[in-house]
């Protein structure tokens, strides 16, 4: 056994004939009689008491101590105690994702996971406290990516508890705790048409912004991040290597979503409409902290720019460029119309053109050809057409190898 059982009511002394006697304590027949202990992994002393007729009680825990240890299924008493506020901010501090993502998970997590569930200690959640928190938040309005978001961060805090040995199992993985599901959207890419309009609709400063997103399938921070050097005008490329993020509502340069750095065509069109925007607004170099509000600077000879010289602040520029000009072109403000529809026109040319998936993936900087695949393959032509067409090629020329003549001859 991994320890042994203390009873507290007797004790063991050597009687007036040198043998060993068992004598009553000062605490017989006062609180708890029996005390399990052992030695846990970590080298310290655990025990746990038993009332009195509860020593066969005491001995399976025990037993169960060990065997836990045995298999590695060991979990120390009071471990879960901690709440899930205190372990949330312990677990976001050794965090070593990039510096924005770590303040968006902070963030959500201190509005809305803690407020709710925070005083609860960690070893203490059942499913229905998951349940009625997940409803809490439905019924703030919160949409259903926003709120699925939410629920994969505090599994994870809850999984990084496990793997720390404070609890066996994650209670978000339970079967009756499901993860919000996403409103089913299919991307609607805008028309040739739109994209022109609303592009003669932004100021002359800030019309070219939209040729390498709806041209080059550029992020709105890589678009903002693209310096002279990024474009390769003679051999027809544009190297993505950084974008203008904001932390704590300052510029940054960082790397492209990912940390993936990629090399896009440059069509003549897209690279002319550059070379254009640079002739009335020639690029100078901005500096801005690498990563972090504090890491080490940074220079780019950037191509857009604010009239102040200044890299383009994305809540500045939306607000006062884009969406003034989506409604001068009579275009719906929404989640839908930011931008990244540019991004998603990109794609529907590519794939009307009859690129692959996997270019098109590599093009757009995703991690994997299947989420591209999954994003736009509505998008796809229909291949009802090129079937009929392949088995019509075929069919018609055995048809003419086999047709009256050959039968009269057979």
């Amino acid at each position: 056994m991994a320890g042994h059982i203390q009873d507290r009511w007797y004790k063991i002394e050597p009687g007036r004939d040198g043998k060993p006697v068992k004598v009553k304590t000062d605490r017989h027949g006062v609180g708890m009689r029996y005390r399990a202990r052992y030695v846990g992994p970590d080298g310290t002393e655990k025990s746990k008491s038993f009332a009195d007729k509860q020593k066969r009680r005491a001995e399976t825990w025990l037993a169960n101590i060990e065997a836990d240890m045995s298999r590695g299924d060991y979990i120390a008493p009071g471990a879960g105690k901690v709440t899930f506020e205190q372990y949330a901010i312990r677990w976001m501090t050794t965090q070593m994702t990039d510096p924005a993502t770590r303040e968006s998970v902070e963030m959500r997590l201190r509005l809305h996971a803690i407020p709710h569930i925070g005083k609860r200690s960690i070893g203490s959640f059942n499913p229905t406290h998951l349940r009625l928190w997940m409803r809490a938040l439905e019924d703030a309005g919160l949409s259903a990516a926003y709120r699925r978001g939410i629920f994969a961060h505090v599994s994870t805090v809850f999984t990084a508890a496990v793997e720390d040995r404070l609890i066996r199992a994650n209670p978000c993985s339970a079967r009756s705790v499901k993860a919000p599901r996403l409103d089913p959207r299919k991307v609607k890419p805008w028309t040739a048409d739109r994209v022109k309009v609303v592009r003669a609709a932004l100021p002359e400063r800030y019309r070219a912004l939209v040729d390498p997103a709806a041209g080059c399938g550029l992020r709105q921070g890589e678009v903002f991040g693209l310096a002279v050097e990024d474009v390769d005008f003679l051999g027809g490329l544009v190297h993505v290597v950084r974008q203008v993020k904001l932390l704590r509502n300052r510029p940054v340069f960082a790397p492209p979503k990912g940390g993936k750095e990629r090399d896009v065509p440059l069509p003549e069109s897209i690279a002319f409409a550059l070379a254009g925007h640079l002739t009335l607004f020639p690029a100078a170099e901005v500096t801005l902290p690498w990563k972090t509000v504090d890491g080490p600077p940074v220079t780019a000879a950037l191509i857009f720019r604010s009239p102040e010289g200044l890299s383009l602040n994305r809540n500045r520029f939306n607000d006062r460029q884009w969406r003034p000009a989506l409604r001068a072109a009579g275009v719906v403000t929404g989640r839908d119309n930011g931008m990244h529809a540019l991004r998603h026109f990109y794609a529907s040319v590519l794939l009307d053109a009859g690129e692959s998936i996997k270019a098109l993936s590599e093009y757009l900087g995703h991690h994997d050809p299947g989420f591209t695949l999954r994003t736009y393959t509505h998008l796809m032509p229909a291949s009802e057409t090129r079937t009929r067409a392949a088995v019509d090629t075929v069919w018609a020329a055995s048809v003419a190898d086999n047709g009256p003549e050959t039968a009269q001859e057979s």
